[in-house]
């Protein structure tokens, strides 16, 4: 039973260019770039609005000053006579602001018209028109703010009043550098947290990581401690106990071989000697054996084929049912104890069975159950005296179970044996001049605990041992 390791065999993704695949970013990298963008997005969404916002005040200011001023001309009582218009005493006193009155075709009222004049472009002549009640627009030549209504004093004259925008703009051009600065240190903040939440959270699954590395790396299959109570507590706590079945496993592999080897031990070297015994015999000048004693040595030779051969297959029943639990079908219960029965017969001679059974299904491997009851079955058949009884039924019992008791005729099972008849390759001092490989109970006991049940050895009501299979399922 030896296997065969072989190193891994390192494996090289190509692109479709041919050329090795390009490494994929770590999980940690990941983390913390989408923190990072995550925050500049929200940043840039709150930076943008935030701008706009600012924007549309800062215009709606100077449009509102440039309103508030052209009222304050247009309503100005005091009004000065120069040349043909009319001229409030306000006007004079407007700051920061180019004005000029206009008529239709963009020219000024005024007799002299002023040195710097407001931009007028085709909105202030159709306000000078009557075209239109108002305008206002972002002159882009100038970089001003420019406003027209028409002038109450004189028909066919418009009021145009401009502001520069020098300031807002410097306002808006502070404002995103602001924005830009706060932004790039949001980003640079989220990135860094993101690296120290990745470096913190993943510090668990490096450390599962590390254990698995090391367990592929020795074959040590000690638990992993466990911190906290999160998710990846409970993934360790499932990898432990992961570790836990397959340490089990192992332990049970090692104490089969083990146990294996030993009972192999004995057949073998009485069958080593018996054939020297043979081959020694059959060389010249070496002392003949009678025919008695060759009858004898091949009647013991066959005896240990049958031993080994036995031995063997029990061995392999014990090695499939220690596979995982698949395959698993409805079973007809009584279908199966009666299979058990007819193969049971065949080899019990002058052996009776008593049977009363009562349907009941179980979901299992039916192979596994019939072989099962067939070992009880052969079991209670062998230690049994000639024409005797074996007693066999199978009734439930009322808590979800049923039990397949098999009662035998024989001497019984001594107290001090009671615990230990389904244990792997263990006979009694009864049994160990009898023929069997020391499997058959042990066989039962692990089908049973394949399939959720339990086994249980005692005393028989006629004096011989009683074995209990209990398996769960439902009544037929």
């Amino acid at each position: 039973m030896s296997q065969t390791m072989t190193e891994p065999v390192p494996v090289i993704r190509v692109d479709e260019g041919g050329g090795p695949a390009p490494r994929r970013m770590s999980l940690r990298a990941r983390v913390t770039l989408l923190a990072a963008a995550c925050v500049a997005g929200v940043l840039a969404l709150v930076s943008l609005g935030a701008y706009i916002t600012v924007y549309n005040n800062l215009y709606q200011q100077v449009d509102d000053e440039l309103v508030q001023q052209a009222n304050s001309v247009i309503n100005d009582p005091q009004v000065v006579q120069t040349g043909g218009l009319r001229i409030p005493t306000y006007i004079t006193r407007l700051v920061d602001v180019r004005f000029d009155l206009i008529v239709a075709d963009g020219s000024s009222a005024f007799e002299s018209q002023p040195s710097v004049r407001p931009p007028i472009g085709l909105d202030e002549r159709q306000v000078a028109s009557g075209e239109r009640s108002s305008s206002i627009r972002t002159d882009r030549n100038t970089d001003s703010r420019v406003l027209a209504v028409p002038y109450r004093y004189q028909p066919g004259v418009a009021l145009v009043l401009s502001q520069p925008l020098d300031a807002t703009k410097q306002t808006l051009r502070e404002l995103a550098v602001v924005l830009a600065l706060i932004g790039g240190g949001g980003i640079l903040v989220a990135a860094l947290a993101g690296t120290a939440v990745a470096r913190t959270g993943l510090r668990p699954v490096e450390r599962l990581t590390s254990a698995t590395e090391h367990i592929a790396r020795t074959g040590d299959l000690r638990p992993i401690p466990i911190s906290g109570d999160d998710e990846l507590a409970r993934l360790t706590h499932s990898f432990n106990t992961m570790l836990g079945a397959v340490a089990d496993s192992q332990e049970r592999q090692r104490q089969l071989v083990a146990d294996a080897g030993h009972e192999l031990r004995t057949p073998l070297t009485s069958l080593r000697t018996n054939l020297e015994l043979l081959l020694s015999a059959s060389r010249s000048g070496a002392p003949s054996l009678s025919e008695q004693d060759r009858a004898d040595i091949e009647t013991d030779i066959k005896a240990q084929l049958d031993e080994l051969t036995q031995l063997i297959g029990d061995l392999v029943e014990l090695a499939r049912q220690d596979e995982p639990r698949t395959g698993f079908e409805r079973v007809e219960l009584v279908e199966v104890v009666e299979r058990a029965l007819d193969r049971a017969r065949r080899r019990a001679g002058e052996i009776e069975f008593d049977v009363q059974l009562q349907p009941w299904v179980v979901v299992g491997d039916a192979g596994a159950l019939e072989r099962a009851v067939l070992n009880l079955l052969d079991n209670a058949v062998k230690f049994s005296p000639p024409e005797s009884r074996v007693r066999i039924s199978m009734h439930p019992v009322g808590d979800g179970t049923a039990v397949i008791e098999v009662a035998d005729s024989g001497p019984g099972i001594a107290d001090e044996d009671l615990p230990r008849v389904f244990d792997r390759f263990y006979r009694s001092s009864e049994a160990r001049t009898l023929p069997g490989s020391g499997l058959g109970l042990a066989i039962v006991k692990q089908a049973a605990e394949r399939h959720g049940g339990t086994v249980h050895a005692g005393r028989a009501p006629e004096g011989g041992a009683l074995m209990a299979l209990r398996l769960p399922g439902t009544p037929g």
